[in-house]
């Protein structure tokens, strides 16, 4: 392995920038009018040369760093890694829909998994130049490409006046999310794209984020990363915290799963 596996400091700058050059790939296909070019992929879902081409550097720039490590991917074959004690998750464009329709809300995702928990994160959304990053307790910063302004960032105490939830703008709706959120003292409702959702709560511009639905592993670890850094959450539904790369599924598939922060307490119950 590496040596700078132990600087991970030095190792989130390099994914830094490797996310940037990805997400300026995606850029040379977006268009606010909407993209034109989409495929399906086997299980239906929708893919575009910007998710494949960013998925190539990617890979490429993460085996430059370390060819030893295995790198998981949506846009790959991938490889078993149960037994692994890194590996990479990698989304190339998460929120491909968003994409499509001309949303800016989709990300470029980097995440570094060591025994199955995410140490690395990177979560850059390109079209806002809006980038998130952690890599340990404390670690976790926003920052912003037109100003070039890093700043520290934390989730934070839940408001008297009630929760500010963040939803899926493609699956923010229905009947066991409304029984889950009645448990709660709702102030509003947000609803953003891709895994900036999990991202908002680590900046302190939310509380909650319940996703009862499915979503892949790639979909969620470098915003994991980037919330636990940032003192919140990551669960299922039942408060274990959300593991990675465990070969239980080979698609890779997250349970249902509810971010928060540390303020922010699961319900008693038993099944939704």
């Amino acid at each position: 392995m590496s040596k700078i596996l132990q600087h991970l400091p030095a190792l989130c700058n390099q994914v830094r920038r490797i996310a940037i050059e990805a997400g300026n790939i995606t850029l040379d296909y977006f268009d606010e009018s909407g993209y034109q070019g989409a495929d399906a992929k086997a299980d239906g879902s929708p893919v575009t040369l910007a998710d494949t081409e960013a998925q190539k550097l990617i890979n490429q720039k993460l085996q430059d760093i370390d060819d030893s490590i295995l790198i998981v991917g949506e846009e790959n074959k991938n490889p078993d890694v149960s037994a692994a004690e890194y590996f990479w998750l990698v989304d190339p464009l998460d929120g491909t829909k968003e994409f499509i329709s001309g949303s800016g809300d989709y990300t470029v995702n980097i995440a570094l998994i060591r025994n199955h928990e995410p140490v690395l994160g990177v979560v850059y959304a390109p079209v806002h130049g809006e980038l998130y990053a952690a890599c340990g307790e404390g670690t976790a910063i926003k920052w912003m490409e037109d100003s070039d302004v890093e700043k520290a960032i934390t989730v934070r105490d839940a408001p008297y006046k009630g929760l500010a939830v963040v939803s899926s703008k493609s699956f923010g709706k229905g009947a066991r999310l409304d029984e889950f959120l009645s448990h709660y003292k709702i102030q509003k409702q947000v609803q953003r794209g891709s895994s900036l959702k999990m991202c908002t709560i680590a900046a302190g511009k939310a509380d909650l984020y319940p996703r009862l639905g499915p979503t892949c592993e790639w979909d969620t670890a470098a915003a994991h990363a980037v919330l636990n850094a940032a003192g919140g959450f990551i669960t299922d539904i039942h408060g274990n915290e959300l593991k990675y790369g465990l070969g239980t599924n080979d698609k890779f598939l997250n349970p249902e799963f509810i971010a928060r922060s540390a303020s922010v307490s699961l319900p008693e119950i038993d099944e939704l």
